[in-house]
């Protein structure tokens, strides 16, 4: 009979404790946060300071009257019921709303076209020369280039009628008919705005990808039906931006009706920013101005509103 021995059983090794993962120092994260905090905060005390301050101390000052020599006496809603009831508060409202829809469609169009043809091929030197040339007026003063369109649209001796005078055509009267004072602030503005929205279509452009473009060629998709089919709906979000930034600067416009016409002929080129510096630095009524200037935020932020809701049926995200 074999005797077989059973081998002794091992003793179990003890499992080693699962190794910590390793965590950030609190130190570390607070320092992170404070560093964050410090790059951040320039900007939020600019915004506070220079946009949520101003807009509620003249919320609250369109409540009163004041004339900066005496006491602010409380008006309530008297300065709503005025500036609502006032003729020229309304005309320049309406004026404001001509300019803003005829001056915002011809910039976007004409910053469109011109993209699109840079985007085109030519070298890539002469793209930068197209560029640099569109941007530039951008960068200059609105009042300094309003002086010098003033003399050349001028009816007795400005530069464009002497040039039409040349193809027979009788000097026209630019600054002084109400039907043509408006249409000439109106490209005045586009000839200086136009180079933002340039520039936001040519990036937007660059970022359509070519194997898009090729497959439509593939497809028989040429010239304008690529362009309409293809290259608007992938621009489309860049349009939002244009229009968005576009509308919200032509509200605001002042520069260039104020020193081309001075509002005239008569009333024909008054807008709302215009009527606010005349009640409160001419008239002395910042009640008032104030009142007028609520209703152009409300008006502002009204329209962009809407058009970030009609955005969410005609932007395509790519």
């Amino acid at each position: 009979m074999t005797n077989t021995q059973t081998p002794p059983a091992r003793a179990a090794r003890p499992e080693a404790p699962p190794s910590p993962a390793p965590a950030r120092p609190a130190a570390r994260e607070r320092g992170t946060r404070l560093l964050a905090a410090l790059f951040l905060a320039p900007t939020i005390a600019g915004i506070v300071v220079f946009t949520v301050v101003p807009i509620a101390g003249s919320v609250v000052l369109s409540l009163f009257h004041w004339n900066v020599i005496d006491s602010p006496s409380y008006a309530g809603a008297a300065n709503y019921r005025e500036a609502l009831g006032d003729g020229t508060v309304l005309v320049s409202f309406r004026n404001t709303l001509v300019f803003m829809v005829l001056a915002v469609a011809l910039q976007l169009l004409v910053a469109l076209a011109l993209a699109l043809a840079v985007d085109g091929r030519m070298p890539v030197w002469l793209r930068s020369v197209f560029r640099s040339a569109f941007f530039f007026p951008l960068v200059l003063s609105a009042a300094s280039i309003s002086v010098v369109m003033k003399y050349l649209f001028n009816q007795d001796f400005g530069v464009v009628n002497w040039l039409l005078g040349f193809a027979g055509i009788a000097p026209v009267p630019w600054l002084t008919s109400q039907n043509a004072a408006m249409a000439t602030v109106v490209l005045v503005y586009v000839w200086q705005q136009f180079g933002f929205s340039f520039l936001l279509f040519v990036g937007g452009l660059n970022n359509i990808p070519k194997e898009i473009h090729e497959a439509a060629a593939l497809d028989g998709a040429t010239g304008l039906r690529k362009h309409l089919s293809v290259t608007l709906p992938l621009l489309s979000p860049t349009l939002l931006v244009a229009s968005v930034v576009g509308i919200i600067n032509a509200l605001q416009v002042f520069e260039q009706p104020y020193v081309l016409t001075d509002g005239g002929p008569g009333d024909s080129t008054r807008t709302v920013v215009m009527v606010i510096y005349e009640t409160a630095f001419e008239q002395l009524r910042f009640g008032e101005a104030s009142a007028v200037g609520v209703l152009l935020f409300v008006l502002i932020m009204a329209v962009t509103a809407l058009q970030f809701r009609l955005s969410r049926r005609f932007v395509h995200y790519q």
